[in-house]
Protein backbone atom coordinates (compact mmCIF):
# COMPACT_ATOMS: atom_id res chain seq x y z
CA UNK A 1 0.00 0.00 0.00
CA UNK A 2 0.99 3.07 -1.11
CA UNK A 3 0.37 7.09 0.32
CA UNK A 4 -1.21 8.33 -2.73
CA UNK A 5 -2.63 11.62 -1.94
CA UNK A 6 -2.47 14.46 1.11
CA UNK A 7 -4.52 16.98 1.71
CA UNK A 8 -4.83 19.89 3.66
CA UNK A 9 -8.10 22.48 4.59
CA UNK A 10 -6.49 25.15 6.05
CA UNK A 11 -10.31 26.74 6.43
CA UNK A 12 -12.64 24.35 7.49
CA UNK A 13 -15.23 24.00 5.51
CA UNK A 14 -13.38 25.71 2.36
CA UNK A 15 -11.72 24.23 -0.81
CA UNK A 16 -9.07 21.57 0.13
CA UNK A 17 -5.27 21.55 -1.11
CA UNK A 18 -3.38 18.51 -2.45
CA UNK A 19 0.16 18.54 -1.57
CA UNK A 20 3.31 16.42 -1.82
CA UNK A 21 4.53 16.35 1.63
CA UNK A 22 3.03 17.39 4.89
CA UNK A 23 4.41 18.41 7.88
CA UNK A 24 2.83 16.78 11.02
CA UNK A 25 1.77 17.40 14.30
CA UNK A 26 0.13 16.51 17.08
CA UNK A 27 -3.38 18.48 16.04
CA UNK A 28 -2.88 17.49 12.67
CA UNK A 29 -0.98 18.28 9.33
CA UNK A 30 0.50 21.58 9.65
CA UNK A 31 -2.01 24.40 8.74
CA UNK A 32 -4.97 21.88 8.43
CA UNK A 33 -7.98 23.33 9.73
CA UNK A 34 -5.97 26.20 12.09
CA UNK A 35 -8.65 28.91 10.87
CA UNK A 36 -12.38 28.63 11.00
CA UNK A 37 -15.61 30.58 9.77
CA UNK A 38 -18.19 32.00 12.53
CA UNK A 39 -21.59 33.80 12.50
CA UNK A 40 -21.91 36.79 15.41
CA UNK A 41 -22.49 34.05 18.15
CA UNK A 42 -19.29 32.17 17.50
CA UNK A 43 -20.70 29.08 16.10
CA UNK A 44 -18.85 27.17 13.31
CA UNK A 45 -20.06 27.66 9.82
CA UNK A 46 -20.02 24.67 7.55
CA UNK A 47 -21.10 23.36 4.20
CA UNK A 48 -23.45 20.95 6.02
CA UNK A 49 -25.60 24.59 6.24
CA UNK A 50 -24.04 26.89 3.77
CA UNK A 51 -23.08 24.27 0.67
CA UNK A 52 -21.75 27.77 -0.88
CA UNK A 53 -18.86 27.51 0.92
CA UNK A 54 -17.69 24.80 -1.42
CA UNK A 55 -17.02 27.24 -4.05
CA UNK A 56 -14.25 29.29 -1.85
CA UNK A 57 -11.23 28.17 -2.70
CA UNK A 58 -7.77 28.30 -1.05
CA UNK A 59 -4.48 28.22 -1.93
CA UNK A 60 -0.74 28.44 -0.32
CA UNK A 61 1.30 31.03 -1.80
CA UNK A 62 4.30 31.72 0.30
CA UNK A 63 3.98 32.10 3.47
CA UNK A 64 -0.09 33.22 3.26
CA UNK A 65 -3.46 32.00 1.75
CA UNK A 66 -5.10 33.01 -0.59
CA UNK A 67 -8.85 32.88 -1.22
CA UNK A 68 -10.93 33.16 -4.16
CA UNK A 69 -14.96 32.98 -4.57
CA UNK A 70 -15.73 30.74 -7.57
CA UNK A 71 -19.29 32.17 -7.71
CA UNK A 72 -18.37 36.02 -7.83
CA UNK A 73 -15.87 38.63 -8.85
CA UNK A 74 -14.41 39.38 -5.94
CA UNK A 75 -11.02 40.06 -5.88
CA UNK A 76 -8.65 37.37 -3.99
CA UNK A 77 -7.81 38.34 -0.63
CA UNK A 78 -4.13 37.37 1.02
CA UNK A 79 -4.08 35.43 4.82
CA UNK A 80 -0.83 35.65 6.01
CA UNK A 81 -0.18 32.73 7.93
CA UNK A 82 0.79 35.26 11.47
CA UNK A 83 -1.94 37.51 10.52
CA UNK A 84 -4.18 38.19 13.15
CA UNK A 85 -5.65 40.70 15.98
CA UNK A 86 -5.09 40.67 19.43
CA UNK A 87 -8.80 39.98 19.76
CA UNK A 88 -9.80 36.63 21.37
CA UNK A 89 -13.25 35.32 21.04
CA UNK A 90 -15.06 32.35 22.39
CA UNK A 91 -15.75 29.79 19.81
CA UNK A 92 -18.46 26.73 19.30
CA UNK A 93 -17.39 23.56 17.58
CA UNK A 94 -20.19 21.03 17.99
CA UNK A 95 -19.75 20.07 21.51
CA UNK A 96 -16.50 22.28 22.28
CA UNK A 97 -15.91 25.86 23.29
CA UNK A 98 -12.42 27.45 22.58
CA UNK A 99 -10.73 30.82 22.91
CA UNK A 100 -9.98 31.48 19.00
CA UNK A 101 -8.21 34.93 17.57
CA UNK A 102 -10.10 36.81 15.22
CA UNK A 103 -7.87 37.53 11.97
CA UNK A 104 -8.99 40.91 10.65
CA UNK A 105 -12.02 43.17 9.61
CA UNK A 106 -10.55 42.90 6.09
CA UNK A 107 -11.46 39.14 6.22
CA UNK A 108 -14.97 39.64 8.04
CA UNK A 109 -15.90 41.88 5.33
CA UNK A 110 -14.50 39.86 2.43
CA UNK A 111 -16.18 36.39 3.65
CA UNK A 112 -19.43 38.41 5.04
CA UNK A 113 -19.88 39.54 0.94
CA UNK A 114 -18.86 35.86 0.04
CA UNK A 115 -21.41 34.43 2.05
CA UNK A 116 -23.87 37.29 2.17
CA UNK A 117 -24.25 37.20 5.92
CA UNK A 118 -22.28 38.14 8.71
CA UNK A 119 -19.12 36.03 9.64
CA UNK A 120 -15.97 36.45 11.46
CA UNK A 121 -12.89 34.40 10.45
CA UNK A 122 -10.57 32.81 13.72
CA UNK A 123 -7.72 30.92 14.14
CA UNK A 124 -6.30 28.53 16.23
CA UNK A 125 -3.80 29.87 18.66
CA UNK A 126 -0.82 27.57 19.26
CA UNK A 127 -1.28 28.36 23.02
CA UNK A 128 -5.43 27.08 22.81
CA UNK A 129 -5.45 23.32 23.45
CA UNK A 130 -8.98 21.39 22.11
CA UNK A 131 -8.55 18.07 23.25
CA UNK A 132 -9.42 15.26 21.43
CA UNK A 133 -12.55 13.07 23.33
CA UNK A 134 -10.89 10.75 26.11
CA UNK A 135 -12.81 7.80 24.71
CA UNK A 136 -10.38 8.35 21.38
CA UNK A 137 -7.50 9.61 22.29
CA UNK A 138 -4.20 7.60 22.92
CA UNK A 139 -1.85 10.10 24.45
CA UNK A 140 -3.95 13.00 25.16
CA UNK A 141 -4.03 14.20 21.91
CA UNK A 142 -4.84 17.96 20.89
CA UNK A 143 -6.82 18.68 17.55
CA UNK A 144 -7.65 21.43 15.23
CA UNK A 145 -10.93 23.05 14.01
CA UNK A 146 -11.30 19.79 12.19
CA UNK A 147 -15.14 17.77 13.49
CA UNK A 148 -13.18 15.82 15.90
CA UNK A 149 -10.20 14.04 14.99
CA UNK A 150 -6.14 15.18 13.67
CA UNK A 151 -6.21 12.88 10.87
CA UNK A 152 -8.80 10.83 8.17
CA UNK A 153 -7.50 8.51 6.13
CA UNK A 154 -9.40 6.19 3.37
CA UNK A 155 -8.39 4.08 1.22
CA UNK A 156 -8.54 4.35 -3.20
CA UNK A 157 -10.09 0.80 -3.15
CA UNK A 158 -13.35 1.72 -0.99
CA UNK A 159 -13.96 4.49 -3.16
CA UNK A 160 -13.91 2.27 -6.23
CA UNK A 161 -16.16 0.25 -4.34
CA UNK A 162 -18.43 2.79 -3.89
CA UNK A 163 -18.29 3.83 -7.54
CA UNK A 164 -19.16 0.99 -8.15
CA UNK A 165 -22.39 0.88 -6.41
CA UNK A 166 -23.25 4.31 -8.17
CA UNK A 167 -24.76 5.42 -11.50
CA UNK A 168 -22.81 8.92 -11.69
CA UNK A 169 -19.49 8.29 -9.54
CA UNK A 170 -18.19 10.52 -6.99
CA UNK A 171 -14.99 11.93 -6.56
CA UNK A 172 -12.90 11.55 -3.54
CA UNK A 173 -13.11 15.50 -2.03
CA UNK A 174 -16.32 13.92 -1.48
CA UNK A 175 -14.77 12.87 1.63
CA UNK A 176 -12.52 15.65 2.77
CA UNK A 177 -9.52 13.11 3.64
CA UNK A 178 -5.94 14.22 4.92
CA UNK A 179 -4.75 10.63 3.36
CA UNK A 180 -4.99 8.75 0.29
CA UNK A 181 -3.55 5.36 -0.31
CA UNK A 182 -3.67 2.94 -2.58
CA UNK A 183 -3.46 -0.80 -2.52
CA UNK A 184 -5.12 -3.28 -0.58
CA UNK A 185 -8.58 -4.34 -0.78
CA UNK A 186 -11.83 -2.22 -0.29
CA UNK A 187 -11.79 -1.23 3.24
CA UNK A 188 -8.82 -2.80 4.16
CA UNK A 189 -8.41 0.30 6.70
CA UNK A 190 -11.28 -0.75 8.49
CA UNK A 191 -8.90 -3.70 9.87
CA UNK A 192 -5.80 -2.28 10.12
CA UNK A 193 -4.60 -0.66 13.94
CA UNK A 194 -1.30 1.05 13.91
CA UNK A 195 0.09 1.99 10.94
CA UNK A 196 3.08 3.51 9.41
CA UNK A 197 3.31 6.10 6.65
CA UNK A 198 7.32 6.23 5.61
CA UNK A 199 8.74 6.82 9.10
CA UNK A 200 5.62 7.65 11.18
CA UNK A 201 3.38 6.22 13.21
CA UNK A 202 -0.53 6.40 13.87
CA UNK A 203 -3.31 4.72 15.50
CA UNK A 204 -6.03 3.97 13.77
CA UNK A 205 -9.19 5.11 16.81
CA UNK A 206 -12.56 5.39 15.24
CA UNK A 207 -14.05 5.17 11.81
CA UNK A 208 -15.38 8.06 10.66
CA UNK A 209 -19.03 8.86 10.84
CA UNK A 210 -20.51 10.61 7.33
CA UNK A 211 -23.21 13.40 6.72
CA UNK A 212 -24.72 15.24 4.43
CA UNK A 213 -21.62 16.87 3.46
CA UNK A 214 -20.48 14.21 1.18
CA UNK A 215 -23.75 14.99 -0.62
CA UNK A 216 -22.14 18.30 -1.94
CA UNK A 217 -20.72 18.86 -5.34
CA UNK A 218 -17.30 20.32 -4.20
CA UNK A 219 -17.12 22.20 -7.88
CA UNK A 220 -20.54 23.29 -7.74
CA UNK A 221 -22.05 23.43 -4.60
CA UNK A 222 -25.21 21.98 -5.22
CA UNK A 223 -26.41 19.25 -2.87
CA UNK A 224 -28.05 15.92 -3.95
CA UNK A 225 -28.59 12.35 -2.42
CA UNK A 226 -25.74 10.57 -3.24
CA UNK A 227 -23.83 8.93 -2.63
CA UNK A 228 -25.02 9.08 1.14
CA UNK A 229 -28.07 7.24 -0.09
CA UNK A 230 -26.19 4.01 -1.13
CA UNK A 231 -23.39 4.26 1.47
CA UNK A 232 -25.94 3.81 3.61
CA UNK A 233 -27.34 0.82 1.89
CA UNK A 234 -23.97 -1.26 3.03
CA UNK A 235 -22.13 0.83 5.66
CA UNK A 236 -24.28 1.86 8.30
CA UNK A 237 -22.81 0.82 12.15
CA UNK A 238 -24.99 1.88 15.00
CA UNK A 239 -27.05 4.33 12.57
CA UNK A 240 -24.29 6.19 11.58
CA UNK A 241 -22.71 5.69 8.14
CA UNK A 242 -18.80 4.74 7.84
CA UNK A 243 -16.44 5.70 5.59
CA UNK A 244 -12.39 5.90 6.34
CA UNK A 245 -10.92 5.90 9.56
CA UNK A 246 -9.86 8.31 12.26
CA UNK A 247 -5.84 8.56 13.26
CA UNK A 248 -3.99 9.81 15.35
CA UNK A 249 0.15 10.61 15.34
CA UNK A 250 1.79 8.33 17.67
CA UNK A 251 5.42 9.33 16.52
CA UNK A 252 6.74 11.22 13.45
CA UNK A 253 7.72 14.67 11.59
CA UNK A 254 6.71 14.54 7.91
CA UNK A 255 5.13 12.11 4.89
CA UNK A 256 5.26 12.69 1.76
CA UNK A 257 3.60 11.09 -1.49
CA UNK A 258 4.65 7.63 -2.18
CA UNK A 259 5.59 6.86 1.15
CA UNK A 260 5.12 3.12 1.82
CA UNK A 261 1.59 2.28 4.42
CA UNK A 262 2.12 -0.61 6.23
CA UNK A 263 0.16 -2.00 9.65
CA UNK A 264 2.62 -3.08 12.55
Amino acid sequence: MILKDIYIYPIKSLGGIRLESAILEERGIQLDRRWMLVDENGNFLSQRTYPDMALIQVELSGNELVINNKKTSQRPLSIPFDDGTEELISVQIWEDTVQAQVVSEEANTWFSEALGMKCILVKMPNHVERKVNTKYAVNNESVSFADGMPFLLIGQSSLEDLNNKLSVPVPMDRFRPNFVFEGGDAFVEDKLKTIKIGASTFQIVKPCARCVMTTINQETGEKGKEPLKTLSSYRTINNKVMFGQNMVLIEGAEVRVGDTLSSI
